[in-house]
C-alpha cells in the first residue's frame, strides 16, 4: 500500500462513504492553530485516506473563518499527497444546472485575505506559479471517474471565489454571469493555494446547488434550497470519490508535487530557525 495518504475536504455527510473502513479521529496541532476539526483517518479501496469536515462536524465555520492554513499544514504532516475538495456552489451560467458537477480549472479571487491564503512569510519569500490552480491530471481522472459512472459533469470552469457569508446580490450575480463566469462559492481559492504552497496535488468537485440570484425566473438561493440538492450531490460525490481513488497513482510525482522547487527567493542561510520549524513539512525535501 502507497504510503502517501489521499485527501478529502468536503461537507459531514462526505465521511459515510461505503467501505471507508479502519476510521479513527485524529487530533492534529498546527503552528497555524487548530484546523477545523479532527481529521478522519481510514482506508478506503485499499489506499489510506484522510478526511476533513471543512465547516466542522455540525457545521459551525464559517466560509471566511477557515483556517486555511492549519487545514492544510494538518494534511501535509499526515502525509497526504493528494487533495479532492467537494464544495456547494451556485452556478452563474445556465448550461450548469443544480446535481451537476463542474471540474473547474480556474479561480477569480474576490476575498480580503491574501495573507491566510499563503504559509510563507516571518522571513522566508516563496511565489509559487499558479497559473493553473488545479491539479489537471487529478481534474482528469475525475472526469473519467464521472464519465463512467454517466454523472452530469462539466470539463473545466471558472470558480468566483467570494467571501460570504451572505449570498450575492443581484447586481453582484448578474455581473459575473455576464462576464462569462461559471460558478460561486466561498471557500476553495485558500484550500487551492495552501495546497499548492504544500505540494499537495488538488482538485474541486464543484457540486452545484442552485442558480444564485442572477436568474430572474428561479428563485434565488436559499439555505433549504443548497440543503435539499447537497444531499443528491453527496451521493454523486461519494460514487466518483470511490471510483477514482484506485486510479491515483501511488507515488507523487506530477509537477504540482514540485511546486516549491524554484519558488522560494530567500537565501536557505537566512530562513529564520522558528519559520523553518513551522513550515518543516513543506520544506523538508529541500534542508
Amino acid at each position: 500500500m502507497s504510503s502517501h495518504r489521499i485527501g478529502i475536504i468536503g461537507g459531514s455527510g462526505l465521511y459515510n462513504l461505503e467501505g471507508f473502513t479502519r476510521q479513527k479521529w485524529v487530533k492534529v496541532r498546527t503552528p497555524f492553530g487548530d484546523p477545523s476539526d479532527e481529521l478522519l483517518t481510514g482506508e478506503l479501496q485499499g489506499r489510506e485516506v484522510v478526511f476533513l469536515p471543512r465547516h466542522a462536524r455540525g457545521h459551525r465555520i464559517l466560509p471566511s473563518e477557515l483556517n486555511h492554513r492549519a487545514n492544510l499544514w494538518a494534511m501535509k504532516k499526515l502525509g497526504v499527497a493528494w487533495i479532492i475538495s467537494v464544495s456547494a456552489v451556485g452556478s452563474l451560467q445556465k448550461r450548469y444546472k443544480p446535481s451537476d458537477i463542474v471540474l473547474i480549472d480556474q479561480f477569480l479571487d474576490r476575498t480580503k485575505q491574501a495573507l491566510n491564503h499563503t504559509f510563507f512569510g516571518r522571513g522566508i519569500v516563496a511565489h509559487v506559479a499558479f497559473a493553473d490552480p488545479i491539479c489537471e491530471e487529478l481534474r482528469l481522472l475525475l472526469f473519467q471517474s464521472a464519465r463512467r459512472l454517466k454523472a452530469r459533469c462539466h470539463n473545466g470552469g471558472t470558480y468566483v471565489n467570494m467571501e460570504g457569508p451572505a449570498f450575492s446580490t443581484r447586481a453582484e450575480s448578474t455581473a459575473n454571469h455576464k462576464a462569462g463566469l461559471d460558478v460561486i462559492g466561498m471557500t476553495n481559492l485558500g484550500e487551492a493555494k495552501c495546497a499548492r504552497e504544500a505540494e499537495i496535488a488538488y482538485s474541486t468537485m464543484a457540486m452545484i446547488t442552485d442558480y444564485d440570484c442572477w436568474k430572474t425566473d428561479e428563485a434565488h438561493v436559499t439555505v433549504d434550497m443548497v440543503i435539499q440538492t447537497l444531499h443528491r450531490n453527496i451521493a454523486a460525490a461519494k460514487t466518483v470519490i470511490t471510483d477514482v481513488i484506485p486510479h491515483i497513482p501511488a507515488e507523487p510525482s506530477w509537477p504540482c508535487h514540485d511546486a516549491l522547487r524554484n519558488a522560494i527567493m530567500t537565501d536557505r542561510s537566512l530562513w529564520p530557525l522558528k519559520t523553518r520549524r513551522e513550515l518543516q513539512p513543506l520544506l523538508a525535501k529541500y534542508l
